[in-house]
């Protein structure tokens, strides 16, 4: 089985050499902001962006106005503070999302093995974490392809659906090419600045920032690699709950979104 699924891989990628153009200087390049959300209201993203979004099926947060929370995790590298997010979504029974690169999984296999094990989601962070958009369009598919050819022999899983652009750089040629290839854009509502594994600002901190920024709906990003968040998440948890969310799994949402790209198979 696993060696029709590498051939299969193989095939594609090859057909997606000749078929594809290359990313041309036209293709502007992307950086995703946002303003933060104040006073439970959602935050504006522009309409350029959400016009680009609606246009390729991307998520960036859940509009049905339900006091829903979304997590997301994107995992780079391990850096010891992934059990304790695990077991506080265990305890809390939560289902994350975890956005893996191709050094993650070859690794730390273990926890993304525990992570499928209790029912989380993997997505599809590339393989290497370039800059999407200074990619032809076969790289770019080889990143994505590859990352899933690298989490099917590790786990069996035959492929992501959803893919996060690293340092959330994008354009649409690179929306149009996840798309042909089946994968939908998972952005977020809500994120702090949480990746400097260097620079602690205590729990309490992390905590207030993402409780400040709290609205329905909000998919939210964090990272793995700080303690201050595996700090942090038990307390935003049961602070969220207090004021009247509840957390929700974001395979759940894409259901709901007509044009969801259908996986190859």
């Amino acid at each position: 089985m696993r060696k029709i699924h590498a051939m299969g891989i193989v095939l594609l990628l090859i057909a997606t050499f000749y078929s594809y153009k290359t990313v041309t200087a036209d293709a502007a390049s992307l950086s995703f902001g946002l303003k933060r959300a104040e006073n439970e209201q959602p935050p504006d993203i522009g309409q350029q962006a959400e016009s680009l979004f609606d246009q390729f099926d991307v998520l960036y947060r859940d509009k049905s106005g339900e006091k829903v929370l979304y997590l997301t995790f994107d995992n780079g590298y391990e850096n010891g503070q992934t059990t304790a997010i695990l077991d506080t979504l265990k305890k809390e029974k939560i289902k994350a999302t975890f956005f893996l690169t191709g050094h993650y999984l070859k690794s730390a296999p273990d926890y993304v093995k525990r992570m499928i094990a209790e029912g989380h989601t993997i997505g599809n962070h590339t393989y290497s974490h370039p800059t999407m958009p200074t990619l032809s369009d076969q790289q770019l598919a080889k990143e994505l392809l590859s990352f899933d050819k690298e989490l099917f022999a590790l786990t069996g899983i035959t492929r992501t659906g959803i893919v996060r652009p690293p340092e959330g750089v994008y354009s649409e040629q690179t929306l149009r090419v996840a798309n042909r290839l089946g994968y939908q854009h998972i952005f977020w509502s809500m994120a702090i600045v949480d990746w400097h594994e260097d620079r602690r600002r205590g729990k309490e901190v992390v905590t207030k920032e993402l409780v400040d920024q709290l609205h329905p709906g909000a998919i939210i990003l964090l990272h793995t690699v700080t303690q201050d968040n595996s700090d942090a998440l038990p307390l935003f948890i049961e602070e969220a709950k207090k004021r009247g969310y509840h957390f929700g799994e974001l395979e759940e949402l894409r259901k709901q979104s007509v044009n969801t790209p259908i996986p190859f198979h």
